[in-house]
């Protein structure tokens, strides 16, 4: 199988010293194989939206997955039915969504697993390689609900673009759960007045895997709002890289936006690196930005162990409201049956049982 290498995966768009090694990641990936094959692209319109993981990246994806796949939800309507996007092992998808002015929509990318007969394989058996690029239209007035969740063996590459036009309103929540080496890149365009971003991240990084993310919202609106935050375990000899950015556009008067991050560190020989940057081009903006690294405290550990908690029982209880927050708020089946079976995989089979139950209830 032939192999190329995308160097430049998830540049933030302010760049600092390159000693740091915190500019961006790179991936060894199957050369995409299109001779003779006719394909079906989605429509030039996306083109223009940015992503979090960058140019390279976001045109890999979409010739490596070869078909485009279009859903178009019609104005003024809300569906009820989530639209899912299911990524396993070697398996590649390039999905655009547009969200007609005053509709509502629910979207849930789950990569997970493993899959013996992908139906675009580039599956190599030491590293399997997936991704999926997903990139959201959503006019005038629309509200969108977007769930990334990503538990995967091998390497995966997880982009997303969203353009948002005036009062469109923007929740993600994402979630990483495992994985050799995974990328996460994430852009948001907050183009029309009053729109508005918010966006939970919440990972669990363990043994050697490496979790490398991106996050760039572009506030371009007037009276936009935008909210990044992140919560995080790092664990045995885990790496993680998070670049938060937001960008104060010239123009966008009265736009505020927000962004942190809170680490917690249970190993001893884990790699944490945060890139949080606020970029300003207007006077009449708010822009805040921060970033938390720490154990433990040996207050809380005193107070959890005089209710019979040792040190290990109680860091696992953060990495257990990871998993509880993941299934609790998973909106389709394939959501929350991934994040249950990672649970069992990281928790035990009985803690996965009882978060799963609590959901139920």
């Amino acid at each position: 199988m032939d192999m190329q290498t995308l160097p430049h995966v998830n540049s933030p768009v302010a760049e600092t010293w390159n000693y740091l090694r915190i500019n961006d990641v790179q991936f060894e990936v199957p050369t995409p194989d299109a001779t003779g094959k006719v394909y079906e692209a989605v429509p030039r319109i996306f083109d223009s939206i940015e992503t979090g993981s960058g140019i390279e990246a976001a045109a890999w994806i979409a010739a490596a997955a070869g078909d485009g796949h279009y859903i178009e939800v019609p104005r003024n309507t809300t569906r009820t039915e989530p639209i899912v996007i299911k990524v396993s092992a070697g398996y590649v998808a390039n999905t655009a969504v547009m969200l007609r002015a005053g509709s509502h929509a629910t979207v849930a990318i789950v990569a997970a697993g493993t899959n013996s007969t992908p139906n675009n394989s580039n599956t190599d058996k030491s590293t399997p390689t997936s991704a999926a690029l997903t990139r959201i239209y959503v006019e005038r007035g629309a509200k969108l609900q977007l769930t990334e969740l990503v538990a995967v063996e091998g390497q995966h590459i997880e982009t997303v673009g969203i353009f948002a036009d005036e009062n469109a309103q923007i929740a993600v929540r994402q979630y990483a759960l495992g994985g050799k080496k995974v990328a996460f890149g994430f852009g948001c365009n907050l183009a029309g007045q009053s729109s508005r971003l918010d966006l939970t991240m919440r990972y669990h990084v363990s043994g050697e895997d490496l979790l490398d993310v991106n996050q760039l919202c572009r506030m371009r609106g007037r009276h936009s709002r935008s909210e990044m935050h992140a919560t995080g375990v790092l664990a045995d000899a885990g790496k993680k890289t998070l670049r938060q950015t937001i960008d104060l556009i010239h123009g966008a008067k009265d736009a505020k936006g927000n962004e942190s991050e809170t680490v917690l560190v249970t190993g001893d020989d884990i790699v944490n690196k945060t890139l949080p940057t606020v970029l300003c081009d207007e006077d009449d903006v708010q822009g805040n930005h921060g970033a938390t690294i720490g154990s433990v405290s040996p207050e809380q550990l005193d107070y959890l162990a005089a209710r019979g908690l040792s040190r290990e029982e109680a860091e696992a209880l953060f990495v257990r409201a990871i998993f509880d927050d993941a299934i609790i708020n998973a909106s389709t089946e394939d959501l929350r049956a991934t994040a249950v079976t990672r649970a069992e995989a990281i928790l035990g089979a009985e803690v996965a049982h009882e978060l799963d139950e609590s959901r139920e209830a």
